[in-house]
């Protein structure tokens, strides 16, 4: 027996976490979305989080999910995996995996599809009923891509900052 300890986090509470804790950066009044890009050897290459590209203001562009169409975020905002994968420096993601706090849009599919990323963990899938999506799961199948559902652990980590 080597006593070392046995509460430690494991591999998907760490990244589901770090994932969680990404999406704290956005500034998102209704939306945070976090993102975590991960080798096969369990090494954090990217994080990403839902918010606007750099250069762009967001105390100057809108963050609301209403109005004319430029004068919501929906076209200003760019998703946590999308920025997640160009967040990313070093190479190809080929064979990676994605943990995500909420189910990809189609639009973020195909940037994962074609990034190369071979697994999407993911917590929450609040909008599995729309066709958004619907169409990120028939590609995500259609490629081969596997979607695993995160399971809580119910575990509560407090970090005083």
């Amino acid at each position: 027996m080597s006593g070392k300890r046995e509460d430690y986090l494991s591999w998907d509470e760490y990244f589901m976490g770090v994932a969680y804790l990404s999406s704290m950066r956005s500034k998102d009044p209704n939306t945070q979305v976090g993102a975590c890009i991960v080798s096969r050897s369990n090494r954090i290459l990217s994080m990403g989080y839902n918010g606007f590209p750099n250069g762009v203001s967001d105390d100057e562009f809108p963050w609301s999910r209403e109005g004319e169409d430029l004068e919501s975020k929906y076209f200003y905002s760019t998703h946590s995996e999308l920025n997640a994968i160009l967040n990313y420096r070093g190479g190809s993601l080929e064979g990676a995996k994605l943990y995500v706090t909420l189910f990809p849009c189609n639009e973020c599919a195909k940037a994962i599809i074609q990034a190369g990323i071979r697994t999407v963990v993911y917590d929450c899938d609040k909008y599995a009923d729309t066709p958004s999506v619907q169409a990120s799961k028939r590609m995500f199948a259609a490629a081969g891509v596997r979607v695993v559902q995160y399971h809580r652990s119910g575990r509560e980590i407090r970090i005083t900052l």
